[in-house]
């Protein structure tokens, strides 16, 4: 690995590797703490929609006042300082910035910020998974027509189970299974910002709950979160989501191997090669000990019985009859660690994951019985969760994407656990975020997904 003798290469010819930050939330503001400190790169601006609360950030993140009080952007591009804007189209056309870091969170947000990152010929780092899971094949596509890189997030789970599936076939192993790990209950699909917390203070000690954004928490609880970063694990390295959707089964992180491995071997997985989430509690919500619910996994198989010995004899952590075994990161840094995507898609023109075919949906499924008349509230919210669904099901049954479950007016009454479609809200055809999925929809068919396969 020699991204960081790369940027010192760009710092010593006096060109570092020139950045925009979109977004100061929770994940931009991790990279603040880092990108200061990595040498060969440049934050030149921070776009957010609150200049007082970017700047609240960046001080929060060990910034001196004096490195982002640049005039401009250009002031700041000379004088190596940051710039803080509210003004994110500029920060975007700003000819001296190599990478933009979409990292706001909005799906809608997100599609129009890569558009136009990619227009101007940036590269695009896109830690805005919600984005990604909506429409980000077609996103990838034009910018590979552009010649420029759109990537997932280096930090955030997605792009790190691209690195295991990667290198697990990259040394000639068959991937069974790749995922993450999670806190998981089948009741917590019906979570909402009022009742998260009923769930969180049980193993989370939150003193000040106006510190967290309850319904960006809930979430990751309900189960959206985990369909949203698997769908983007399935779109990028060629897995599949299983017909039903995540199964969240129990595990430790020793026995992954025998978890998630197909049922037909004594596992819990439909087949081979999907997404499994792993949960930290069992289904009588006592905790799993060694669980993995803020790792990243793959299980792979041993395809001869000198590999399986080789398992044993160097300490893997194989399944019981030896023929599957698994490798697990037991964190992930988030905002922490972005900074090797940036490094990479500057540097290498190599994303840290990539969507290559729509093979995974996220499909907005009704948290309880809902009434014709109700406006949907989106991701985390009181009315619906997102279920991953295999895309071309997805497609022939017209579900509705979790994306645009937003702001919708209900046309019919919907049962618990139902999955939406889009004949049953009311969207606008002329919606940015509307016409581009269905651009997506168009041009990465059942058909599509099936032959991008790899």
């Amino acid at each position: 690995m020699n991204l960081h003798a790369k940027l010192l290469e760009r710092e010593a010819a006096g060109r570092p590797v020139t950045v925009g930050l979109i977004g100061a939330g929770k994940f931009g503001t991790m990279f603040l703490s880092q990108v200061r400190l990595t040498r060969g790169m440049h934050l030149v601006g921070v776009a957010d929609l609150s200049v007082p609360r970017a700047q609240s950030q960046l001080k929060t993140a060990g910034w001196p006042g004096q490195s982002y009080d640049a005039a401009s952007l250009a002031d700041a591009f000379r004088t190596r300082r940051t710039h803080v804007t509210d003004d994110t189209a500029a920060l975007i056309a700003f000819p001296d910035i190599e990478v933009i870091v979409e990292a706001t969170g909005d799906p809608a947000t997100g599609i129009r910020c890569a558009l136009a990152a990619i227009k101007h010929g940036k590269h695009i780092v896109m830690v805005n998974v919600e984005a990604d899971a909506l429409a980000g094949p077609l996103l990838a596509r034009r910018a590979q027509e552009a010649g420029v890189v759109y990537s997932l997030a280096w930090g955030d789970q997605p792009a790190l189970i691209c690195e295991h599936v990667d290198w697990a076939r990259a040394a000639g192993f068959k991937v069974i299974a790749a995922g993450k790990g999670t806190r998981y209950h089948p009741s917590y699909h019906r979570s909402t910002p009022e009742t998260v917390w009923d769930i969180l203070d049980r193993y989370l000690q939150i003193k000040d709950r106006n510190s967290i954004n309850p319904k960006m928490f809930n979430s990751f609880i309900d189960g959206t979160k985990s369909g949203i970063e698997m769908t983007a694990v399935c779109n990028a390295t060629g897995l599949v989501p299983q017909s039903g959707g995540l199964r969240f089964p129990p595990a430790s992180r020793f026995e992954l191997a025998d978890v998630c491995k197909p049922e037909s071997e004594g596992g819990t997985l439909e087949k081979a090669g999907v997404t499994e989430v792993t949960s930290s509690v069992d289904r009588s919500e006592k905790d799993v000990p060694h669980h993995l619910a803020m790792g990243t996994y793959v299980v792979f198989e041993g395809e001869t019985e000198y590999a399986r010995r080789c398992f044993r004899e160097y300490h893997l952590l194989p399944d019981r009859s030896g023929k599957y075994a698994a490798l697990y990161r037991p964190i992930h840094m988030i905002g922490l660690e972005l900074g090797i995507s940036v490094a990479s898609v500057a540097l290498r023109r190599e994303p840290t994951g990539m969507p290559t075919g729509f093979r995974s949906d996220v499909v907005a499924t009704a948290k309880r019985d809902l009434r014709a008349g109700e406006i949907l509230d989106g991701e985390g919210g009181f009315c619906v969760w997102g279920k991953q669904t295999p895309a071309d099901l997805s497609l022939d049954s017209g579900f509705l994407p979790l994306g645009l479950a937003h702001n919708v007016k209900l046309r019919r009454d919907i049962a618990e656990g139902e999955r939406l479609k889009w004949s049953d809200v009311a969207y606008d055809d002329n919606d940015a975020a509307v016409r581009f999925r269905r651009e997506m929809e168009t041009a990465f068919g059942s058909r599509n997904a099936a032959a991008e396969a790899v």
